[in-house]
């Protein structure tokens, strides 16, 4: 599969990381330095491109931004019609006083961050996954506490999309859990405030 990222950062560097060598990987983003430098930290192959050409060479998208950049950084990427026919992976966080000590996620306008995204971009298949751990826990190989094999939620409303998911979950040697339809976004949104709470 070709994925391509959109965001240089420690999630998309440790995601990319377990699956390059595997899959085509490509970086990419507003800043072309910090998408070469990453592209030549993953080596296998990576390459880095402006954020427009990453998604018009996917198949699968990661928005790996800030949640407050994600609209922006789509916009730059070419905006709605660009990521018509693509899985969209949503890893998003969208707890934005995290720094200030408030750990409630962001509503907009009762929907997730994920519904959102699929609202602007109604052509892409989107998917909310990778967004329970931090960026350390996938690295591991594979990622186990006590004994146990790390499960990874998903949700979406494309099957052949949330099955592209499931190869990527199991290449980092993960339990896939499928939680349903794409509202079920608002649940996992919700529910990573507390460990984030308990993490800063």
């Amino acid at each position: 599969m070709q994925i391509g990222f959109i965001g240089y950062g420690n999630m998309a560097k440790a995601l990319a990381s377990r699956w390059v060598g595997h899959h085509e990987i490509a970086s990419g983003g507003r800043n072309p330095d910090k998408a070469r430098t990453l592209a030549d930290e993953l080596g296998g192959g990576t390459r880095w491109a402006s954020s427009a050409d990453v998604v018009r060479d996917a198949e699968i998208v990661v928005l790996a931004t800030r949640h407050g950049g994600v609209f922006e950084a789509m916009d730059a990427a070419g905006g709605p019609s660009a990521f018509a026919g693509k899985t969209l992976i949503d890893i998003d966080n969208p707890v934005p006083g995290i720094y200030g000590g408030d750990f409630l996620n962001a509503s907009y306008d009762g929907l997730s961050l994920a519904e959102k995204i699929a609202a602007y971009a109604p052509g892409a298949a989107v998917v909310k996954a990778f967004k329970m751990c931090q960026a350390s826990v996938w690295t591991m190989d594979p990622p186990r506490y006590g004994g146990r094999t790390l499960v990874v939620l998903y949700c979406g409303n494309d099957a052949a999309a949330k099955d592209q998911v499931v190869t990527l979950i199991e290449r980092i040697g993960c339990d896939p859990v499928d939680l349903g339809e794409l509202k079920y976004a608002r649940l996992l949104e919700s529910a990573v405030a507390t460990p984030i709470r308990f993490r800063i």
